[in-house]
């Protein structure tokens, strides 16, 4: 029986994982984040006021049995008819900081927040034995890992010590403007959400200089349109192969709108994706991944408005290519790169370089010490694809000879592997609160295991 489950990790998974344990009246809890304030993570508690949610407010409760908690949350505090607006990401931050608030102060020692680093996790005695960076043990019946994204590796043929100050690996630590001019160039790599986040805040900062965005296809990410009833939707999962996926939502796209299109796929991805052969995720991976990404995962009508003014005013430039080389220099760093379909190199000098290539979860490029040692041990392995941790469908995590471990499990973006969707609010709340009912024992009440 599980009486206790210590969470690695207080972001947005972590946070809702100790949370939906209180609400089951499952085991207590003990939630260990390295920061000094739990309950935001990196989206949320990096964020600037200029930052915008990705999701209307009507659909980013953090429960899925009460889908209008968040919206009844933002007209306690005067904000009243939210639910079809795009709110600040610091206020879903502040909606997080008092679930767990109010969950503590109902808690009592039900629940235990800890500042400190995990160094290690090891079965122990039909459960976990979790090891703290300051040599101090949490028993455990079972272990969650929750440790959200992990940073961007450094482009190749960059060599973050040769570049002094001019390379920020981190795009949200503070003082990205600091010391520029507006005579500078920023060149930012990639051109997906995380460059959406640094241009907004460069502009908030006040740099009136040039942001050149490189990816190797230059894809924005489009825009959030108004909803819009769909009478016909998608009835059934599609076929996972890629040509035909295209096809049929090309078809799709020409018929009811290509957002629609997109967003009526939103029950049956996950499906899709665990009934894809290892070939035919590859290919969607290589070929398809990019185009998905700036379709599916959209910005805020708002925020897509500043973009275009930045572009039109020449402050922000998107540029398709591949970086090849970087030497700093007096003036900044000369950045050699190739534009797509070209073999001639051209030369940016950038005063400043930020890398915005995304998160990546590759196990055996990682350098977080933890999963490094899980990794190394053989506790978890890498999914097929190397997209994060391998977990089965209850998202327990798989040991390097294919077994799957009772007791330790993974949550959230790193498990995208198995899920693929599950980077949003709406995928997160429900894996959270499936496995909170699995090791609360509550799955047995609605029938689950029947």
């Amino acid at each position: 029986m599980i009486r206790h489950v210590a969470i690695v990790g207080a972001g947005f998974s972590g946070t809702l994982q100790a949370i939906n344990l209180l609400r089951h009246d499952g085991p207590r809890a003990t939630l260990i984040e390295r920061a000094p304030v739990a309950g935001l993570g990196v989206a949320y508690g990096a964020a600037q006021p200029s930052h915008l949610l990705n999701v209307r407010a009507g659909n980013m409760s953090a429960f899925p049995d009460d889908p209008d908690h968040f919206v009844r949350w933002l007209g306690g505090r005067g904000m009243v008819d939210a639910a079809g607006t795009f709110v600040p990401r610091v206020t879903y931050g502040a909606y997080l900081r008092d679930l767990l608030e109010e969950a503590r102060a109902r808690a009592g020692d039900r629940l235990t927040v800890v500042q400190n680093d995990v160094a290690d996790i090891v079965a122990a005695d039909e459960g976990a034995s979790v090891m703290l960076a300051d040599g101090e043990r949490i028993a455990a019946d079972a272990a969650v890992l929750a440790v959200g994204n992990l940073p961007p590796h450094d482009p190749p043929g960059l060599d973050p010590a040769t570049l002094s100050t001019r390379y920020r690996n981190d795009p949200w630590a503070p003082g990205l403007s600091d010391g520029l001019s507006d005579a500078d160039t920023v060149l930012v790599i990639g051109t997906g959400l995380t460059m959406v986040d640094v241009a907004l805040t460069l502009d908030a900062q006040g740099f009136g200089g040039r942001i050149v965005a490189v990816s190797r296809r230059g894809l924005l990410p489009r825009e959030h349109a108004p909803p819009a009833p769909n009478p016909d939707r998608l009835r059934e999962r599609p076929a996972t192969v890629a040509s035909a996926l295209v096809a049929m939502v090309r078809d799709r796209g020409e018929r009811i709108g290509w957002r629609q299109a997109v967003d009526e796929l939103r029950p049956f991805t996950q499906g899709m994706w665990a009934n894809a052969s290892g070939a035919e995720r590859a290919r969607f991976l290589r070929h398809l991944r990019p185009w998905w990404d700036v379709h599916r995962h959209r910005i805020a009508p708002p925020v897509a408005a500043r973009l275009a003014a930045m572009i039109a005013d020449g402050r922000l430039h998107l540029v398709a290519g591949k970086t090849a080389g970087f030497v700093e220099r007096p003036d900044g760093v000369a950045v050699t790169w190739r534009p797509r379909g070209s073999d001639a190199t051209e030369i940016i000098v950038a005063q400043r370089i930020v890398n915005c290539t995304g998160p990546q979860g590759d196990l055996a490029r990682t350098t977080e010490p933890l999963l490094r040692r899980l990794a190394d041990r053989g506790t978890i392995r890498a999914d097929a694809a190397r997209l994060g941790i391998d977990v089965d469908a209850e998202a327990r995590t798989i040991a390097a000879d294919g077994a799957a471990n009772d007791w330790l499990y993974a949550l959230g973006p790193m498990t995208r592997g198995a899920f693929w969707e599950i980077v949003a609010v709406p995928d997160i709340r429900t894996q959270t609160w499936a496995v909170a009912r699995k090791l609360s024992n509550a799955h047995w009440v609605g029938g689950e295991g029947l």
